[in-house]
């Protein structure tokens, strides 16, 4: 059974009509078609499907569809820049090299989009704790952890 349901996409408002049974991933690249958004596990474990809504890190393949109903989301989309370049969280991945083979990085740049609008000076151990529910196994998590440290710093400097 279908039911429509409003909501803001990447500020954008948005009426879709969803199954009942849909999956926020489903929705967001099969009826959205956005793909940046990754499912790794389908589980809620590997963090892959990581996307942001109000304010909150959700795992996307574990999340209804219809809760979307008068909330907003965010996906790894949605924090482009102007002129679709990088935002300050998107760039210091790419330039500490937190992207390998780049499947978990949406994940982790949303993760770390949610710790540092709360807090722009993370200490180690509360980024490691705010990336837990995310898996890499590329990197060994030193320049993912580095990344974080470097967008950060930026975000600081910029305010």
């Amino acid at each position: 059974m279908k039911r429509e349901i409003s909501f803001i996409v990447n500020s954008l408002p948005v009426k879709l009509e969803v199954e009942s049974h849909m999956r926020l991933i489903d929705l967001i690249r099969d009826l959205l078609g956005l793909t940046g958004t990754k499912e790794g596990c389908g589980e809620g474990e590997c963090g892959a499907c990581t996307v942001i809504v109000d304010g909150k890190a959700v795992n996307s393949c574990l999340y209804p569809a219809l809760e979307l109903e008068g909330r907003t989301l965010t996906t790894i989309e949605g924090l482009l820049e102007e002129a679709n370049k990088p935002s300050i969280i998107q760039k210091a991945f790419i330039e500490q090299g937190g992207i390998q083979c780049g499947f978990c990085s949406p994940g982790m740049i949303m993760s770390t989009k949610v710790l540092l609008d709360k807090n722009n000076d993370p200490s180690e151990e509360e980024i490691r704790t705010a990336l837990l529910g995310n898996l890499c196994r590329c990197t060994g998590y030193v320049q993912i952890i580095d990344s974080v440290k470097a967008a950060a710093k930026e975000l600081r400097r910029k305010s």
